[in-house]
């Protein structure tokens, strides 16, 4: 055996290590955007994928001549498979209705297909190393290569590349690992020049994607909106898409509506003006989420308003909204006033290590369809901002729709009660949502409904803040439990309340 073959094959376990978890993750963050729910969505993907590596590892055992060979035609397979799945995914998603069958069909090929890699990889070594050198060196290889592939895909190749240029990246690095052991070790390899032709060309039609990735993209997404893609962005948190018809904006998040230009200002004047014109002497206010800057343009209508904290999470989504001619226009250059500090945190971690206390606390989260937002409705998160509120200061939660997912609505209601704040809900219409809940709460047992308010609103006024104190039976009061981090029983409420509707 050549003496570099060993050192070669390593640094390749090296290589396949990375791209399989990569494959792995692209997976996963590709199907929470398309299906939501990010937990269920990745723990059913690892579990699919780790499954079909046993398989693929099992599987090993038939491959017993031209090992090299094999492992080579694998390394090309897993390139294509892998670097195309993505696309073929979001090309698909809107034409097939059975994308589960699909989603997990790739899964499970590129789980076997890298599942029969490390195996043949240690047949290949077995006559170089000792049995416990060979298992330290593979194995710890590959442990590497999967913690470089956990760092770079959140911090570098979401953030910068996008989940298609980074399949068609690690599909062209697995083809390249065939094509440099080919081309090194010809003498030693059945139909090289076959192998080494087929990875010139694989690689050749790999960059190509990776080069159009961009397109791609642009025109899977065109098929999900009914709207021109005017802006498409992925950060390390979500997919922002912004789209346009006519003079209408809207907003999507993983593929969910966030708001429509035609209608935003219902939604944001019922979130801020029942609470805030209640509180005329209030200068210091909190808006948490709300990255448009659309609740706190509504805010700065209030000229005894002095500061205003915004905290969110994605830079990505508070700087588009800072710099975006149209949607500056839209917010009223409100994320550019210098009353305005904007702070790109969790709400959670940041919430904790405060000592502020705020007059008015505006909770604009989107909806806990995924533990990692439904924490932000526990009550041991309202515990928190309970202590940042004033004692005759007003908070105001979000708190999806009371008549499509009625449990939801009255489990954020209890959560805020069971911290011992006292709450008034309140509802309005939303044309591009329906019907919409909101809750106030705070520390005094009394909130008296204001009978002005700022000038130049187009919805709010007295007689209609009269009417959204009122709910109908189909939205009345229900019991529920209360949301805690232990349960998270407002996701698994809200998952059964849209899952029909969505």
């Amino acid at each position: 055996m050549d003496k570099r073959l060993p050192t070669l094959l390593l640094l390749s376990v090296f290589v396949v290590a990375t791209c399989g978890l990569i494959y792995e993750l692209i997976a996963g963050t590709l199907a929470s955007y398309l299906l939501g729910d990010s937990v269920t969505q990745f723990s059913t993907i690892i579990g699919v994928y780790l499954f079909s590596m046993g398989i693929g590892s099992w599987l090993s055992k038939y491959f017993d001549k031209n090992i090299l060979s094999w492992f080579i035609q694998i390394e090309i397979l897993v390139g294509l498979v892998g670097g195309t799945s993505s696309t073929l995914l979001f090309l698909l998603f809107e034409s097939i209705a059975s994308f589960r069958i699909l989603l997990y069909g790739l899964v499970s090929l590129t789980g076997i297909l890298v599942g029969l890699e490390i195996p043949l990889l240690m047949r290949i070594l077995e006559n170089r190393y000792e049995f416990k050198d060979l298992v330290s060196r593979v194995f710890t290889f590959d442990y590497i290569g999967a913690l470089l592939a956990s760092l770079i895909f959140p911090l570098l190749l979401i953030p910068y590349l996008g989940i298609v240029k980074t399949s068609y990246l690690f599909g062209i690095l697995n083809v390249l690992v065939a094509l440099i052991v080919c081309a090194n070790f010809r003498k030693e390899i059945r139909g090289a020049k076959y192998l080494q032709t087929a990875s010139i060309v694989s690689i050749a039609g790999l960059l190509a994607g990776f080069i159009y990735a961009e397109t791609i993209t642009s025109f899977s997404e065109s098929l999900s909106y009914n709207d021109t893609i005017i802006y498409s962005k992925s950060t390390p948190y979500q997919r922002i898409i912004l789209t346009k018809r006519g003079k209408t904006l809207r907003l999507f998040l993983n593929g969910n509506l966030q708001f429509s230009s035609d209608d935003e200002y219902r939604y944001h004047e019922a979130l801020v003006h029942p609470g805030l014109s209640a509180l005329p002497e209030a200068k210091q206010v909190l808006v948490m989420g709300g990255g448009d800057g659309l609740a706190v343009r509504e805010i700065l209508k209030y000229p005894q308003v002095k500061s205003i904290t915004l905290v969110d999470l994605d830079k990505g989504m508070t700087s588009l909204f800072q710099n975006n001619s149209m949607l500056i226009k839209l917010n009223q250059k409100a994320l550019l006033s210098p009353k305005v500090k904007v702070i790109n945190a969790d709400a959670f971690s940041w919430v904790r290590s405060q000592k502020d206390k705020f007059d008015f606390i505006v909770v604009d989260f989107p909806d806990p369809s995924n533990y990692s937002v439904g924490k932000l409705y526990t009550n041991s998160f309202y515990k928190l901002i309970k202590e940042m509120l004033q004692p005759d200061g007003i908070i105001v939660v979000q708190s999806t729709s009371p008549y499509v997912a009625p449990n939801s609505f009255w489990s954020v209601n209890k959560t805020l009660e069971s911290v011992g704040l006292h709450t008034v809900p309140y509802h309005n219409y939303v044309p591009s949502f329906g019907e919409w809940g909101y809750i106030m709460a705070m520390n005094k047992a009394y909130y008296k409904k204001p009978e002005t308010f700022v000038p130049g609103l187009k919805f709010i006024s007295k007689g209609s803040l009269d009417q959204m104190f009122y709910f109908p039976k189909d939205m009345s009061r229900r019991e529920t439990e209360v949301n805690k981090l232990n349960n998270q029983v407002l996701v698994k409420y809200f998952e059964e309340e849209w899952s029909d509707v969505l």
